[in-house]
This record gives C-alpha cells, structure tokens and sequence, in this order.
C-alpha cells in the first residue's frame, strides 16, 4: 500500500497473522487516502464510518481539533464509529 499510495507506514503482524497500514500526516489523509476511497467505495457500515471519517478530517483541516466544541464534535463521531456503530432504519449502506 505504501509504494502504491505514497504515504503511510506498513507492519507484518507477527507470523504474518495480519497487517497494519498507518497514515498519520492530514495532508496525506486529505489529499491521498480520501480521494482514493472516494474513487474506490466502502460498503455497509464501513462506508457510514468513512464518511465520519471525513468529516473528522475537515474539521481537523479548519482546525476546529484546537476549540473544545470542535473537539467534542470530534470524540462524538468518533464515539459512533467501527465498533460503536448503530444502524438506525434510516441510514443507507
């Protein structure tokens, strides 16, 4: 993934049980792995959490991470995310 996007860092699991791919800088999160997955669509409940996802890192982008609003804005979506995740009758997958 790292030499095919260009950003991130990769790590084997031990016994090759697994893989982790870490992008941590915004710019890259922005302007690389969103657009990707814009192309490329999640599904089911990890397209509702890829969404969260961007919202989170617009409101890094317009620096609402350094007000306690923003960043409460920030926990509660993160809050609802991955394991988090409730399906309501009214959200599309």
């Amino acid at each position: 993934m790292m030499n095919y996007l260009g950003c991130g860092t990769f790590w084997l699991g031990a016994n090759n049980e697994g893989a982790v791919f870490i992008v941590r800088k915004l710019a890259d999160i922005s302007n690389i792995i969103i657009p990707f997955f814009n192309k490329y669509p999640l599904h089911g409940t990890k397209k509702l959490d890829f969404s969260d996802f961007c919202k989170i890192a617009d409101l890094m982008n317009k620096k609402a991470h350094l007000t306690e609003e923003g960043l409460n804005q920030i926990r509660d979506l993160k809050a609802g995310m991955n394991r988090g995740r409730k399906l309501d009758s009214s959200e599309e997958v």
